[in-house]
């Protein structure tokens, strides 16, 4: 047994050791760590391991199981080589059946909180457009989906609505994007209904287990954050920062997906370095005295050499 422990401690900490100085957060004050649900050596291992670098319980669980499956494929540890491997993860190989409609890359993304906003986004020349809108009233709701559908025609902007899938698609939208507590609310009818209107639907992931929650519904795109921080909404987690989200974007690679959150021009660089493409951007438009020099400014930085 001193020898099993000795040895599940050496890999724990060789993993700390080698994971560290990139994908490491502070540990929320008391986090105990989860009880590990094996006695394999390497999942209890790795399960230690995402915890003291600062993984919720769900994210860490997730790794572990990831560690674990690729020791007994490979059979070896190799501590220096984060898990990557989509099917480690259970993730399902591409193409699949009943999938969401797919879309082109999404470039720059801007999200919008009303229409006026979202309208002339699209009108600058952004790819892109999210309107999330937040309201009680069903009509004014109704109302705003409408009048942002009919302001980008003609634009080329794919408009996406946020968690009002029944009026997007009423509407005529593009798509639908929900974050996971509308995900966790829908029912299978109503994802259903999006993906019978040949609507794309975007999900909101921030971390692991969100994005493999995500990554089973089949979407069109995920969108994966917050990677830096943001006053813009209250976020449940802390932010990711760019060494997860490379990790994120490496398991991601065969399913389109963006980056979003405290995302502005001086740190673009950082987060293209991360093997990320598209992002979504808020404030960082919102912001710009000259909104079509911005745009322009954007999308440059965002085309590859």
């Amino acid at each position: 047994m001193s020898t099993t422990l000795t040895s599940v401690e050496a890999m724990a900490q060789a993993i700390v050791a080698a994971h560290r100085t990139t994908l490491a957060l502070p540990l929320a004050p008391g986090a105990v760590a989860p009880a590990p649900a094996s006695d394999d050596p390497v999942f209890v291992a790795a399960l230690r391991a995402a915890h003291a670098l600062g993984f919720i319980d769900a994210d860490a669980l997730c790794v572990a199981r990831a560690w674990a499956h690729r020791a007994r494929r490979t059979g070896q540890l190799d501590a220096s080589h984060w898990p990557d491997e989509p099917a480690d993860y259970g993730i399902a190989p591409h193409p699949r059946e009943h999938a969401f409609a797919p879309c082109p890359e999404i470039g720059l993304y801007a999200v919008m909180p009303d229409a006026d906003w979202t309208i002339r986004m699209a009108r600058a020349g952004v790819p892109t457009v999210q309107l999330r809108f937040k309201s009680g009233d069903a009509q004014a709701i109704r109302a705003e989906v409408r009048a942002t559908v009919a302001g980008v025609q003609g634009t080329g902007a794919r408009l996406f609505i946020n968690d009002h899938w029944q009026e997007a698609i009423d509407a005529g939208a593009y798509g639908v994007h929900l974050g996971q507590e509308d995900l966790q609310a829908m029912t299978p009818e109503g994802l259903g209904a999006i993906r019978q209107a040949g609507l794309r639907l975007g999900l909101s992931t921030h971390g692991y287990a969100e994005m493999l929650l995500a990554d089973a519904h089949h979407p069109s795109y995920i969108a994966m954050g917050a990677v830096f921080p943001t006053t813009l909404k209250q976020m449940a987690t802390a932010p990711q920062g760019t060494g997860r989200l490379r990790a994120y974007a490496a398991l991601m690679r065969d399913t389109p997906h963006m980056a979003i959150g405290g995302i502005d021009l001086s740190n673009l660089p950082e987060v293209l370095s991360a093997g990320v493409r598209s992002v979504g951007v808020v404030r960082a438009l919102m912001a710009e005295p000259d909104l079509d020099a911005a745009v322009a400014r954007w999308k440059a930085a965002l085309t590859p050499a």
